[in-house]
């Protein structure tokens, strides 16, 4: 079974979404790890069937080598992005985790990635899906 982490901050709304289309288009075939920087996230990527979750910096260093795939908004590998709660431990184990990595290219933190259109969430979040289809055997 295919081990996703979805990982997100501040009040968890992008990693809710995340977790909502996984469950829907994956149902139990992936196990979804919901790792908020702060509960808020974490109990809003619960809400939506998360298999199991997480807070804090310890847990999201922890499960970054424990999961096959990390999904969440490019902030997760920026050092102190999500106005703070994203520290360079945090950024360090997930840019190292020999996981395959699937960032939201979405501007909160001033950083425009050149060649990159800009989307509504919903699109953006299938283009997810259709990654994971590429990537993984689900």
């Amino acid at each position: 079974m295919l081990r996703i982490a979805v990982i997100d901050g501040q009040g968890g709304g992008i990693g809710s979404l995340i977790v909502k289309r996984l469950k829907e288009e994956f149902r139990e075939t992936v196990e979804v790890i919901a790792l908020g920087t702060n509960a808020t996230a974490t109990s809003a990527m619960m809400k939506l069937q998360a298999n199991k979750g997480a807070t804090g910096e310890n847990a999201i260093i922890w499960n970054a080598d424990r999961v096959d795939m990390i999904i969440g908004p490019l902030s997760i590998v920026l050092p102190n992005a999500m106005l703070g709660e994203v520290t360079a431990s945090m950024a360090s184990a997930i840019t190292a985790s020999a996981s395959i990595k699937i960032f939201l290219p979405l501007n909160q933190e001033g950083i425009d990635i050149v060649g990159v259109d800009k989307e509504p969430l919903p699109h953006v979040i299938e283009k997810i899906l259709e990654k994971i289809k590429e990537r993984a055997d689900v």
